[in-house]
């Protein structure tokens, strides 16, 4: 039996699944490989985004940590565990023309990943896939503040589309200095820099940005 070293002591990069997956989903699920491909396939899902997200089967084949941690190695049995994680409903498979070649895409049993499934089968196109690599902000949050949940990642998004990013890293920088580590005080930061402005040390003038989200936040909190 091969060991585990154990986990490092720096810092180790988080994600967040829904509890019905440890309530629910993993009480169901009766063969390893299917468990392991279910979970690996859900944790690359969760490292991208943008909607809607998928993986394709083709990366699947081609990811060597998934493969050789099954009872086999070999395609086949990835074959086996995906075909037993759809039957199962933990994922949604779609065929589709992506360059001329016909691929299969997976997504999560999920609203949106139901809702991209049902996009596809009225003859939407699927966009670009999205690169694996997770936003700065993500990271800045996991960094200063904790793990995140579904609802914080997607504010983290919309503020990253709304606001410059040297505004994000400075208003967490704000907040861990003032020890106020809470993703409400660094929103409520930078809406206050939207709504009247900040120093723009570069232009040496105030400057301000359109907020794309107004009235999505609500009133500022007291510093």
């Amino acid at each position: 039996m091969k060991a585990f070293s154990g986990f490092s002591s720096g810092k180790v990069e988080s994600i967040t699944f829904p509890e019905p997956i440890f309530t629910e989903l993993i009480p169901l699920i009766d063969d390893l490989d299917e468990l392991k491909v279910t979970l690996h396939v859900l944790y690359h899902l969760s490292r991208l985004h943008g909607h809607p997200r998928y993986i394709l089967h083709n990366d699947l084949l081609q990811d060597d940590v998934l493969v050789e941690g099954l009872s086999e190695p070999s395609e086949a049995r990835l074959e086996a565990a995906l075909e037993r994680a759809v039957e199962r409903g933990s994922l949604l498979k779609f065929e589709i023309e992506i360059d001329a070649r016909q691929q299969i895409v997976y997504f999560a049993n999920s609203p949106r990943g139901r809702a991209a499934l049902e996009a596809l089968r009225r003859g939407e196109p699927l966009p670009e896939a999205t690169s694996y690599a997770r936003p700065n902000v993500f990271k800045l949050y996991e960094e200063n503040i904790g793990p995140l949940t579904p609802l914080i990642a997607e504010e983290l998004e919309v503020a990253e589309a709304t606001y410059p990013m040297n505004w994000i890293a400075d208003a967490f920088r704000e907040a861990v200095t003032l020890n106020k580590r809470s993703w409400k005080y660094i929103r409520a930061i930078l809406a206050r820099w939207g709504s009247e402005g900040r120093e723009d040390e570069a232009a040496g003038r105030d400057s301000k940005v359109q907020r794309q989200t107004e009235g999505k936040y609500g009133e500022f909190i007291d510093h």
